[in-house]
């Protein structure tokens, strides 16, 4: 059993491209790296009735139970193994199962707030905002609630503009300013490169936790952030 040496949250809008950047850097470099959706953490809501469920609003940061992520993620970093809830998108609430994750030499949390929380954020090495235009993350968010999820789509506009955007504006766009890398475009093919180069020259230093390389508060297309 590995003790994780490098941690890496992943942030940014609905619909920008977070999974995909934290797919292809887990498939690429391998077993070497867990994946940890903060989606799983939303909070247990089995206590209400589903009408009740289905209006909460779960881009606010109180929807997720921060308390029990970090609690995992301390124990991942001390090299124990922990039980992850899983979540039902269908019926707003976690499964009963749970999925036993086992501590590899790098974790990857991925999720809108990952960058959110100051407790998480001191445990992050590297920190990671993935930035798409509204007009695309709008419409892969259809796409994927209304085909992948079983949604009807009057709902998740309206769900959209009720919630998911104002709360993007509030809570999510602000946590750019926690990032130490900035991906344009979504998943960006040359920047995801640069990550996994990243990634893997981490996975070959002996030991001690080197601080990240990249440019601070450098975007991938060489372009300051605000």
């Amino acid at each position: 059993m590995s003790i994780p040496s490098f941690v890496i949250g992943i942030a940014g809008g609905t619909g920008a491209g977070k999974t995909t950047v934290s797919r292809t850097v887990a498939e690429t470099v391998g077993e070497a790296v867990t994946r940890i959706p903060l989606d799983n953490y939303y909070q247990d809501l089995s206590h209400l009735a589903f009408e009740e469920r289905a209006d909460i609003n779960y881009d606010h940061p109180s929807a997720f139970e921060w308390e029990l992520l970090q609690e995992h993620l301390n124990s991942l970093l001390m090299g124990q193994a922990v039980e992850m809830p899983q979540y039902d998108f269908e019926i707003h609430n976690r499964k009963d199962e749970r999925v036993t994750v086992e501590p590899t030499d790098v974790i990857v949390l991925e999720g809108i707030l990952s960058l959110y929380d100051d407790d998480i954020l001191e445990m992050l090495d590297l920190r990671v905002y993935v930035m798409t235009d509204a007009d695309v993350r709008i419409l892969r968010r259809i796409e994927r609630d209304v085909i992948d999820r079983g949604r009807d789509l009057e709902g998740v506009i309206e769900q959209y503009l009720g919630t998911v955007k104002p709360m993007h504006e509030q809570f999510v766009e602000p946590t750019k300013k926690n990032a130490d890398v900035i991906i344009p475009e979504g998943a960006n093919r040359m920047a995801v490169d640069l990550l996994i180069e990243k990634v893997q020259a981490e996975l070959v230093t002996d030991g001690t936790k080197p601080e990240p390389e990249l440019p601070a508060e450098l975007s991938f297309d060489g372009s300051r952030t605000e």
